[in-house]
């Protein structure tokens, strides 16, 4: 039987707060909590922390942060190098998973390095691909060779697939390890599909209601999601389009297309009756790491469109489960959405299969993985330091 870890994680998201990167991290540290290890987590403070009702967690530190530009109501953790340094002196973890890259994550690789304690770091976010989208093109290069930097000073970078994987070793990453990712198939699931929610959005019986998932926001590719919602209106004029979610684009194309359902960010139960509820997900982004939505929408029995990338290459087969479109063929995505929406025979079939394949992505799995992974990187820092420390110090 394993020893119990005394384990850090510093990240500068996390519940409440709702993106693919602070869900993982809820997953992560509740997984590896029920196996009795100690976690502590390290993190900016955040508007939403105050009254919220997120997860618990063992034990936390907050620390001080600035507005993200672009991201309203998220905040960077600053890099608060003394006050990591007394932390682990105090208590020294076993290791530490730096979930980002921003400066309270570099701050914490860093002392982490100075106290020789093992680090894995996470690659959540394409920021050189986000880049693109806000006028930053320039920097996408410096932007890439500073996070291989980064990542390259860790003992191990957590990808969540193997084709990112690939690519990231291409790029010249090194000790790049698959940390996958699972869904809740008992939050998700077409149970929770409401009847009187498909009235609110004057959805008939053999009318398809066609939903986004995600931030509403450039790098999301959300012109696509619009321009698939009116070429399918433009065929089927019942069917009933909805977006999920927040973000800087929301008031602005609200208002461009009051006939779509903006219904703004939604969580737990809430989120999970949205998803069944609805027929066809539309996801044609192409910044994902890996789109915690694609699993969450097949648990929830529905039929997905998305490029051929991420979490969709992982477990979309075209024709059987979902449709995927090769990647950046815009026309081809907007016709594989309509013809999607004129088959509702097809998204049922399709929609019970993408169900049974979200049944085989339970989090257990990927948390062993995990785990396996962090005692890898342990005994091989200790190896390297020689006899003198071959065990975790929590035991």
């Amino acid at each position: 039987m394993r020893p119990a870890l005394h384990l850090t994680v510093v990240t500068e998201t996390y519940p409440p707060e709702i993106n693919g990167v602070a869900n993982t991290m809820r997953h992560l540290v509740a997984g590896l909590t029920d196996r009795g290890h100690q976690l502590h987590v390290i993190r900016p403070r955040q508007g939403t922390d105050a009254g919220s009702a997120a997860d618990p967690h063992p034990s936390e530190t907050l620390v001080p942060g600035l507005p993200i530009p672009g991201y309203r109501g998220l905040r960077f953790g600053l890099p608060v190098f003394a006050r990591l340094r007394r932390l682990w002196q105090v208590e020294r973890p076993d290791l530490i998973y730096i979930a980002t890259e921003g400066p309270l994550g570099r701050a914490a690789l860093k002392v982490a390095a100075a106290h020789g304690i093992p680090t894995a770091t996470g690659f959540h976010t394409q920021f050189e691909q986000y880049s693109r989208h806000y006028g930053l093109g320039l920097l996408a290069q410096p932007i890439a060779h500073s996070l291989r930097t980064f990542h390259n000073r860790s003992d191990a970078t957590l990808v969540p697939t193997s084709e990112l994987r690939d690519r990231l070793r291409a790029q010249g990453y090194t000790k790049v390890q698959v940390f996958g990712r699972g869904v809740d198939t008992q939050l998700f699931s077409p149970t929770r599909r409401r009847a009187p929610l498909r009235a609110q959005w004057g959805c008939g019986p053999d009318a398809p209601t066609l939903l986004y998932v995600g931030r509403l926001a450039a790098e999301k590719n959300i012109a696509l999601v619009l321009e698939s919602f009116i070429a399918t209106q433009a065929s089927l004029p019942k069917a009933r389009c909805l977006l999920v979610g927040d973000g800087p684009e929301r008031s602005r194309l609200a208002r461009r297309f009051p006939q779509f359902h903006f219904v703004g960010a939604k969580v737990g139960v809430e989120l999970a009756e949205h998803y069944a509820s609805a027929d066809l997900f539309v996801f044609p982004s192409l910044t994902e790491t890996f789109g915690n939505v694609v699993p969450e929408a097949m648990a929830s029995g529905l039929t997905v469109v998305a490029f051929d990338a991420a979490a969709a290459h992982n477990y979309i087969r075209t024709g059987d489960n979902g449709i995927t479109v090769y990647p950046y063929d815009d026309l081809a995505f907007v016709n594989a959405v309509v013809a999607a929406a004129q088959g509702m025979k097809n998204l049922l079939q399709y929609g019970g299969k993408a169900r049974a394949t979200a049944e085989t992505l339970g989090w257990d799995r990927v948390i062993d993985t995990v785990e396996k992974c962090l005692f890898d990187v342990i005994q091989q820092r200790a190896t390297a330091a020689g006899p003198q420390r071959l065990a975790p110090t929590s035991q």
